[in-house]
């Protein structure tokens, strides 16, 4: 079975494993034991507050365990508040009108803005999945086990959440983008760059971009069709989370031009469907047929949440097998949230 369940101190060496294969561009999970541990030591901490007055700097990292073989598989994350130390950038596509009534001219021209316009608020984060399992819909378990957490303890979040996606890079990690507008004010490769962002170190961030809005019509025709746009490996992720509520509000990313996509938390599908019931452990009826549902526990640090398939809708009980109850660290007759994994019922 598949387990989601927060990060321990003994997943270094597998988180480390993932990280290698993520790539140039996904900041959230570099192959840096240094940074890995101090992710995992943030997400112990995290996930042992017994209570949050308002969101600060909780890392919610988990994992995805294969519990046949113990293997970790994939990684999924929520961020509380981003920006409290170091200071969030993005760009916002906006637009400029230049105009002369003497000559007859009304020009809209596109730009880019620098701005902190996220800080302070939650970010989904850190979702990897390696290419093995990319099937049977552990995707979906991956990236929507957030959403149970967010429905449970909401104080421990913004009313506004939001995932800045991985931007359009070739297989040598090149970033059109970066290539027409951050190495000219940087000077140095988009890796780099990259690297120094994963490693905490943004103040070089303000001190050479520019402030002054960029004008997209100068920029070469290969940049400024990225923007906006996803890596070809993000492009399941970006529908999951548009599935959900999720929507692009023309922010992209500083380097690469990915887009950042925001809900607020009330809205997204997951969190406003889902509902709690009793658990009673015992042989469901239609087990293993009918519609996939995302069950989770309620409990903050062994929070753990799982995918079942059931041919009849739970009501104010759902039957559980004793396996999934174990796996969901539950006993008889404890409280579990849950919610059809899609949509459409039939999907």
């Amino acid at each position: 079975m598949m387990v989601i369940r927060p990060i321990r101190q003994e997943d270094l060496a597998s988180l480390y494993r993932l990280a290698e294969k993520t790539g140039v561009g996904f900041t959230s999970l570099v192959a840096d034991e240094t940074i890995l541990q101090r992710k995992i030591d943030a997400a112990t901490r995290s996930f042992a507050k017994e209570s949050v007055e308002k969101p600060g700097d909780e890392d919610y990292l988990m994992v995805l365990e294969d519990t046949e073989t113990g293997d970790i598989v994939g990684t999924t994350g929520l961020l509380a508040a981003v920006g409290l130390e170091e200071p969030f950038y993005s760009y916002h596509l906006g637009t400029i009108t230049h105009s002369s009534r003497e000559l007859g001219v009304h020009n809209m021209m596109p730009t880019l803005v620098l701005n902190n316009d996220y800080t302070g608020c939650s970010e989904v984060c850190s979702l990897f999945l390696e290419e093995g399992y990319r099937h049977s819909k552990n995707g979906q378990l991956l990236s929507k086990s957030r959403f149970m957490f967010l429905a449970q303890f909401p104080e421990r979040f913004t009313d506004k959440i939001f995932a800045e996606m991985r931007g359009v890079s070739d297989e040598n990690g090149i970033s059109p983008l970066w290539e027409g507008l951050g190495r000219h004010f940087f000077s140095i490769d988009f890796d780099r760059a990259d690297e120094l962002t994963s490693l905490g170190s943004k103040q070089f961030i303000a001190e050479l971009m520019p402030n002054n809005p960029v004008y997209v019509n100068l920029l070469p025709k290969e940049a400024r069709e990225v923007l906006g746009h996803v890596h070809k490996s993000t492009v399941p992720a970006r529908r999951l989370l548009e599935q959900e509520g999720f929507r692009y509000e023309n922010y992209v990313d500083i380097f690469d031009g990915g887009p950042t996509i925001e809900a607020r938390v009330q809205d997204i599908r997951a969190v406003r469907n889902s509902r709690l019931c009793l658990a009673t452990i015992g042989e469901p009826k239609g087990a293993g047929e009918g519609v996939h549902y995302l069950v989770s526990n309620t409990k903050v640090k062994d929070y753990r949440c799982i995918l079942i398939q059931r041919s009849t809708p739970p009501g104010s009980t759902m039957t559980l097998t004793q396996e999934e109850a174990m796996h969901l660290a539950i006993t008889n007759k404890e409280p579990v949230c849950v919610v059809e994994l899609s949509p459409h019922s039939s999907r």
